[in-house]
């Protein structure tokens, strides 16, 4: 009895020990655990005052036919997917007419980009200057130049290479780019404007949005016009206009086309010279397209000078030669004679085929209009979506009109386009209907947008999302956002650990509660005894 008696402290002692010690390891990691769950729901859901180590800028100088136009682009330096997620800060309209109106003075090509240029060094830090790479894109107009006159092209695309050298920023490259080039970017753009490649998710992260389509885009510039969509892979026998583009880590398969001379302003130029039939006798024409009472002028060189209209050419072609057109504004021979510009029999019938003999499978899905067909449609108060019936309707209402009246109807009256509007609507209505095949019920699908936010919708964004998959990303100082897998996987973890500690602690609870009652039992024998 002795014995027991001496022993039974020691025992109890060791007890205690042992209990105490796993319960102060278990309140520990219980503690550290809710910390980290914490910490890393926070810095999860307020990532925006954590996670930009810096951002990175771009600059595409967009070379039309018509005039160049110069963007600025910002996005963080930690990049999502490998593509960087890209919004327009600055856009500045360079005065003058495009670079390819410079093959007679390629040195003066860049001086108009000055004042521009100036205003871009403001919306740039100084310190990001170097680092801000520039690129130029020349589109239509330069890609007929350079068939015209490669020597004047390639002058130009140097003069504006050498500007750039003079100025802060990192000048990577001045290109034509291709037709289809155009097509994908103007496409890349539209879609990545309408959210259709990134979205928010709960986490605020930039997430591919699940089972989104991608939209369709109608690009219609001064020199060429574009269609591009995406498409099932086999499609056709005809491959050359299906290519294969990859973004945030998808790949799409996109239909897109370039007709060359088919922009608008190209396009007039060949109206007015199939107007001209009797030029060897005749020096006034009408125009059905131009309003009543309207009457204008141009040289031979203006209608004839293009590549697109040299074989037009009459056998006595004289440059200087003044050529007089009187408007009529008839909207029903409008639409008959700009029909003419198409070759529409080349198809023979096949459904898969726009117009000029070009494969094109079935348009689908909704669509967006940019640049010429904006335009147009704005002059007759027309955006967004609406009926092929109410296009018809405000084309008809539009081209009845008389000169005089013109200047009421646009508030921002120009000459040189409102006298063109009929036109461009007449001939919007054979490049989308009856060359594209959109029909009554498939028309209102198609939006005819300007921009989307505060960013144009135009090939140069498309660009620079394509350029930054070659731009390194910087080291971040915290690399967050983190994926939602790896998210919900560590979320998982901590609160399983919390989970099990508390499992513990309430083991230990139990456990110890037991202990006593049975040391109290042992107590009362030993007195008993």
């Amino acid at each position: 009895m002795f014995t027991v008696l001496t022993r039974q402290p020691c025992e109890q002692a060791g007890l205690k020990v042992l209990s105490r010690t796993p319960a102060i390891i278990a309140l520990v990691v219980l503690f550290l655990s809710i910390v980290v769950l914490m910490a890393i729901t926070l810095i999860q859901t307020h990532q925006k005052e954590v996670l930009f180590p810096g951002q990175k800028y771009g600059i595409v100088l967009d070379a039309g036919s018509s005039r160049t136009t110069i963007y600025v682009y910002q996005w963080p330096a930690e990049k999502a997917n490998n593509t960087g997620v890209v919004s327009q800060t600055f856009k500045c309209n360079v005065k003058g007419s495009g670079i390819s109106n410079y093959a007679e003075n390629p040195q003066d090509a860049p001086k108009a980009f000055e004042d521009c240029m100036q205003k871009v060094k403001g919306h740039i830090p100084v310190r990001l200057h170097g680092s801000t790479c520039v690129y130029l894109g020349a589109t239509a107009g330069m890609r007929l130049l350079r068939l015209q006159n490669e020597t004047a092209a390639n002058e130009i695309l140097e003069s504006i290479e050498n500007y750039f050298e003079s100025q802060p920023f990192d000048f990577r490259d001045a290109q034509i780019i291709s037709g289809q080039e155009e097509g994908i970017y103007g496409w890349i753009t539209a879609n990545y404007l309408m959210g259709n490649f990134l979205q928010k998710s709960l986490w605020h992260m930039w997430v591919h949005p699940s089972g989104k389509k991608t939209t369709g885009a109608l690009d219609l510039g001064g020199a060429s016009t574009q269609i591009s969509f995406a498409a099932e892979e086999k499609v056709g026998l005809n491959t050359s206009d299906i290519m294969k583009v990859t973004l945030y880590g998808y790949e799409y398969t996109l239909y897109t086309h370039s007709f060359q001379c088919y922009g608008r302003n190209e396009a007039e130029k060949r109206f007015l010279a199939t107007l001209l039939q009797d030029y060897t006798t005749e020096t006034t024409f009408t125009n059905p397209c131009y309003p009543q009472n309207y009457i204008t002028t141009f040289t031979e060189a203006q209608v004839f000078g293009s590549l697109c209209t040299e074989d037009l050419r009459p056998e006595r072609y004289n440059p200087n030669n003044i050529i007089t057109f009187e408007g009529t504004g008839d909207p029903s021979l409008c639409r008959e004679k700009v029909a003419s510009l198409f070759n529409f029999s080349a198809c023979h019938d096949h459904e898969a085929c726009s117009f000029d003999g070009v494969y094109q499978p079935r348009v689908k899905g909704s669509f967006v209009a940019f640049a010429g067909f904006y335009y147009t449609a704005n002059a007759f108060n027309l955006s967004g979506s609406f009926s092929l019936h109410t296009f018809n309707l405000s084309t008809w209402n539009f081209c009845s009109k008389n000169w005089n009246q013109l200047p009421v109807l646009l508030p921002q009256f120009d000459e040189q386009y409102a006298r063109s509007y009929c036109f461009s609507a007449h001939y919007i209505y054979h490049l989308l209907v009856s060359g594209y095949k959109f029909t009554e019920e498939s028309w209102p699908q198609i939006h005819f947008k300007k921009e989307v936010g505060n960013s144009s919708i135009a090939w140069s964004l498309g660009y620079m999302l394509s350029l930054t998959n070659q731009i390194p990303a910087e080291s971040p100082l915290i690399r967050l956002p983190i994926k939602p897998s790896a998210f919900m996987g560590t979320l998982a973890f901590f609160a399983a650990v919390v989970l099990l500690c508390l499992t513990y602690l309430i083991y230990l609870c139990v456990l110890s509660r037991n202990q006593r009652r049975s040391q109290h039992a042992l107590d009362n024998m030993v007195d008993s005894e």
